[in-house]
């Protein structure tokens, strides 16, 4: 156990008995009022978001974690198969515990996996940005370029992501992994 104040962003805690990782915490202290820790939490079991205040006195039960890269191969019904790249290992990662990011998983994108203290599969932390081939989208006009909108695209991975107009089919675009939004087109 340690106090909540040498807790810091990215932390994973054991909250009422399951793992959260601390996605923000701001200490306060409010005019007449006892100091407290606001923290923003994210239940890696169910992906939920838990907001809770801590006294600035609490303790805090902090899992120890180990990081490792790991490179995405196939998937494998929900499950998707990924190997360590030193040993050459492979394991079965749910697809739950990938999120909605899952959708930008390509042959060979490297990964990285939270295990806990007793090797159970915590997090998987996907690069921040992947570039991807828009394999489909519809043609565009010479008066649709001039104006700012955006249409939708489906990459090479099967996600649909929202594109401005001047992308035409075998683009390749740079993509937030978090958002799924367009970031940018990638020269070749």
């Amino acid at each position: 156990m340690t106090s909540i104040s040498n807790v810091s962003k990215g932390s994973i805690i054991r909250f009422k008995g399951e793992p959260h990782i601390i996605e923000s915490l701001i200490h306060r202290t409010p005019g007449n009022l006892r100091a407290f820790y606001q923290a923003n939490m994210k239940n890696l079991k169910t992906g939920r978001n838990v907001e809770f205040r801590f006294s600035a006195s609490e303790s805090v039960d902090v899992i120890v974690t180990e990081r490792k890269p790991y490179q995405y191969l196939y998937k494998d019904g929900t499950d998707f198969v990924m190997m360590d790249s030193g040993t050459f290992d492979q394991i079965n990662v749910p697809e739950i515990t990938l999120g909605t990011s899952s959708r930008f998983l390509k042959d060979g994108i490297t990964v990285v996996i939270v295990f806990s203290d007793d090797g159970s599969i915590l997090d998987v932390e996907m690069p921040t940005f992947v570039e991807v081939e828009v394999t489909e989208t519809s043609p565009t006009t010479k008066d649709d370029r001039a104006t700012s909108g955006t249409k939708p695209a489906i990459v090479e991975t099967g996600a649909e992501v929202g594109v401005p107009m001047f992308i035409q089919t075998g683009s390749i675009i740079r993509v937030d992994t978090r958002t799924g939004e367009y970031i940018e087109r990638v020269k070749k």
